[in-house]
């Protein structure tokens, strides 16, 4: 999303924080640019323009900023007057990767590898397919409760317990399908090829796929399940509710003792 033209029309524009997921306004009040042109001399890209922006939550449980800055070859006419040229390099800051916010009770070593995972697509999705392969390794251990050696045992086994029907709600056979794929990406930078001169690159968008199954996979296996214990939840709190209504009205109807 190109937050400088946005705020740069210092108009409200719809907002998502990135790191508490909350849909919201962004206005003059919580959204700034900073910028000025950088007088270097002449450079390779001629005059140079640095802008900041700083976007606060309005969250107030939240009130995370997030913060990035560009640099942009600046074009001048002869009036002395510049526009923005081509964005020669940018950097998110704050949050430092576009790592989604996920609930504490995911276990904390799958969110931490998922988070890694997103912070260092760009700089070596190499890397980031290889924890992209660990997490979805750990997902399987702990949410399916299956653990062998090696992931392709694993995955085998879960194949095996969605034939037999003894797999847990929301694990499908075209999400293993898609784990299984993430295992052979994920070997590309876990193993080296016997011939070293056989490079096989992953690029950022490929790295980006894996991520985003990890997504889906957090949201269809621990966050369905636990909106399933919730709703679980209150169907039992319920009934208790109703049976404790019915035993005080049954003790209210009772014929009351007569007093002397």
């Amino acid at each position: 999303m190109n937050y400088f033209a946005l705020i740069g029309q210092e108009k409200p524009f719809q907002w998502t924080c990135e790191f508490c997921n909350r849909s919201q306004v962004a206005t003059t009040e919580n959204a700034k640019l900073t910028h000025r042109l950088l007088d270097v001399g002449k450079s390779l890209y001629g005059k140079l323009y640095v802008g900041s922006y700083l976007i606060r939550c309005l969250g107030s449980e939240c009130n995370q900023v997030t913060y990035g800055t560009s640099i942009f070859q600046a074009n001048i006419d002869h009036n002395g007057n510049f526009r923005l040229g081509s964005e020669l390099a940018f950097w998110q800051l704050l949050p430092e990767s576009s790592a989604k916010f996920q609930p504490d009770y995911i276990p904390k070593p799958l969110r931490d590898d998922y988070l890694e995972a997103c912070r260092i697509k760009n700089l070596s999705p190499k890397a980031s397919a290889t924890l992209s392969r660990r997490c979805l390794q750990g997902m399987i251990r702990d949410f399916c409760n299956i653990s062998r050696g090696r992931l392709i045992d694993e995955i085998k086994a879960l194949r095996k317990a969605i034939d037999e029907g003894a797999a847990p709600a929301g694990v499908t056979s075209e999400t293993v399908d898609a784990i299984d794929s993430v295992r052979e990406v994920g070997n590309i930078g876990a193993h080296m090829e016997k011939d070293i001169n056989v490079i096989v690159d992953v690029d950022p968008d490929e790295a980006q796929i894996l991520i985003e199954l990890i997504e889906l996979l957090f949201e269809d296996w621990y966050v369905a399940r636990n909106a399933r214990q919730q709703r679980l939840a209150k169907v039992t709190a319920l009934s208790a509710a109703k049976t404790a209504q019915l035993e005080a009205a049954k003790l209210a109807a009772l014929p009351k003792p007569e007093t002397p």
